[in-house]
Formats: C-alpha cells, sequence, structure tokens
C-alpha cells in the first residue's frame, strides 16, 4: 500500500469522528439507550438531506460522551486512524456548549481529551492544538459563558477558538465580542463560513471576527473581490470535500470547486470535518478528489504543504513537516 502523504488536518470535530463501534460500546458502559441495535443499523443512520438533518444525529450521539474516559477513547481512537492516513500534526474542534447542556461539565471533557492529545506525540507521533467551537445557532451569552469557563486552559490545552453548527441565519457578527474577548486572552481564531452561508459570512468573519483561517469556504468563489482578498493576503481555508458532497454543498464530487481555488491561487487544504459520518478520513479525501478531479502529483503536494503552511505551528516544526513532504516520494 502505498505510504500517505505527510500532511496535517486542520477541520476536524472530534464528536464527528464517533464511530458506530465505539458509540455503541460507550453507551452500553454509560447506560445510554439508543435507537439502534448493532453498529451496521447505526451506520445505515448516517444519510442526510442537509447540514441540519446532519446535526440532529450528531448531537444525538453525544449523549454516550459522559466521563473523562469517554473522551479520551473518543480522542485517541481518531489519533490512531490518523496517524495511519499520514496526519503528522491535528487541531482538533471541540464542541463544549453540546457537552454543557446535557450536565457533563467543560472540565471533564477538556480533561478527557487533554489526555489523549499529551499523550498524541509518543503514542502516534503527532502533534496537536486544541480549537474550542462556538455553536452559532445558540446565545451569545451562552458563548461567552463558555469562553469564560474555559479560562484555566487558554495557552496550556487550547489554543484558538472557532465557530461552527448550522451556518444558515448566524452571521458571524453575532459573535463579534466573543471573539474580541479570545483574541484580548491570547487565542488564535478561526470560523466556518462559506459553506452554506453566502461570501458576506467570510468577509464578516475577516473583518469583524479577526479570523486567521476560514473553515469551508467554497461559497467564495462567488465574489471576485473576496477570491482576490483570500489570495493576496493567503487566508488559509480548510476544504472537506466528502463533508461538502453528503451535505448537498456540492452535487458531485466531479463538479468540486476545489480545483478552480487552487488556480485561484488560493491556499487551500484538505481535511476530514466528521470523518465518521461522512465516509472518509483526511487520506481518504484526498484519494478522493485525486481520483475524482484528476489531481496531479504537484497539486497534492502542494496541498499537504499547505496544511502546515496553514497549522498554528512555530517555524522550527514547520519547516521540518514540510520538508518531510519535500522528501515524499508517491509510489
Amino acid at each position: 500500500m502505498t505510504t500517505p502523504l505527510p500532511k496535517a488536518e486542520l477541520h476536524l470535530h472530534i464528536e464527528g469522528t464517533l464511530e458506530p463501534e465505539l458509540a455503541l460500546a460507550l453507551a452500553a458502559r454509560n447506560g445510554v439507550e439508543l435507537p439502534y441495535r448493532s453498529a451496521d443499523e447505526l451506520r445505515a443512520a448516517y444519510s442526510f438531506r442537509d447540514l441540519q438533518s446532519f446535526l440532529d444525529l450528531y448531537y444525538a450521539l453525544t449523549a454516550v460522551l459522559r466521563t473523562e474516559q469517554d473522551f479520551t477513547d473518543l480522542a485517541d481512537a481518531y489519533l490512531a486512524r490518523a496517524a495511519r492516513q499520514g496526519v503528522r500534526h491535528a487541531e482538533i474542534f471541540f464542541d463544549p456548549q453540546a457537552h454543557t447542556a446535557r450536565g457533563v461539565d467543560i472540565h471533564t471533557v477538556v480533561a478527557g481529551l487533554g489526555r489523549a492529545l499529551d499523550a498524541a506525540g509518543e503514542r502516534h507521533g503527532i502533534s496537536t492544538r486544541l480549537i474550542l467551537s462556538f455553536l452559532r445557532d445558540l446565545s451569545v451569552q451562552s458563548a461567552l459563558e463558555t469562553l469564560e469557563s474555559a479560562r484555566p486552559y487558554f495557552g496550556t490545552l487550547i489554543t484558538a477558538v472557532g465557530l461552527d453548527s448550522a451556518e444558515a441565519g448566524n452571521p458571524p457578527a453575532k459573535f463579534q465580542e466573543v471573539f474580541a474577548l479570545a483574541r484580548e486572552a491570547g487565542l488564535r481564531c478561526v470560523a466556518h463560513a462559506g459553506e452554506e452561508g453566502p461570501p458576506e459570512y467570510v468577509w464578516e468573519a475577516l473583518d469583524l471576527l479577526g479570523v486567521e483561517r476560514i473553515d469551508h469556504g467554497i461559497r467564495s468563489l462567488e465574489d471576485g473581490k473576496l477570491v482576490e482578498r483570500l489570495r493576496r493576503e493567503q487566508v488559509p481555508l480548510t476544504v472537506c470535500p466528502l463533508s461538502n458532497v453528503r451535505l448537498r454543498c456540492v452535487d458531485r464530487l466531479e463538479d468540486h470547486p476545489l480545483p478552480r481555488m487552487l488556480d485561484a491561487g488560493l491556499l487551500v487544504t484538505v481535511n476530514s470535518d466528521d470523518p465518521s459520518y461522512f465516509g472518509g478520513y483526511v487520506e481518504d479525501n484526498f484519494r478522493a478528489v485525486t481520483a475524482a478531479l484528476g489531481l496531479d502529483e504537484e497539486q497534492r503536494r502542494m496541498l499537504a504543504a499547505n496544511s502546515f503552511r496553514a497549522a498554528f505551528l512555530d517555524e522550527p516544526a514547520r519547516a521540518a513537516y514540510l520538508a518531510e513532504v519535500e522528501a515524499h516520494r508517491f509510489g
């Protein structure tokens, strides 16, 4: 089997790595009843009409995550898979509001994830960062309270904040105060924008939230001035091809705008988003777009290099990872 390209994964929701087998095992361990009798039956439920129908199942299954050990097991399972897919660095989203809303303390979540991330280098050869992501369909007050509750972990476990969940009708501008406070606290900032939402949401994320990366951003191509800005400033876009197709943002993988984004000189990366739900981890996404879009070796190497250029790494680490990409030989 061909050795995967070394790469960073920058758009990965840890709750979205919950495979059916682990979901059922955690449900049994924690006495949580799920309306599925087997992993195959649960996997069959992973059929979505749109982003909201996906989110409905996604949040329902978080009910099995109760203890520190649950979050450690979840993160460690992802890291083991990621290592086999060539991931050398992972910047991982987590959604604390999805857990605190059902009585799981944020400290349980962060401590559990932290155990797995602290061991990731030794166990899996992966460096990590943790990104606290706010649910944009909840209130600003809820986001402010979540930010404050996570303050003990700033600069140690938590490196950045993000913005995710249902994009339509929830513009980035809503969270301007939250992101200003996060920046004052020394956190990096990213946000989902331009997936289902319009290009205007990308402008808002950049100008009002002060983000350094745009998660998704595929609808940026609808605005020529925005494309020019993204190209000029080399704002990273963390694109998730299989996710875009499964959530009906793109009809077919063969129609994905990734080649046009590369041709426009944008700093694009390939990621998996919620891989257990969308049919593939990050190397699976690389292979899928290579087959569907006819990407050549130079384009694949560029995408891998872009992932390290866009990562929140110090310069020596970035240079070392880029050297690994350059040294890679395709089989």
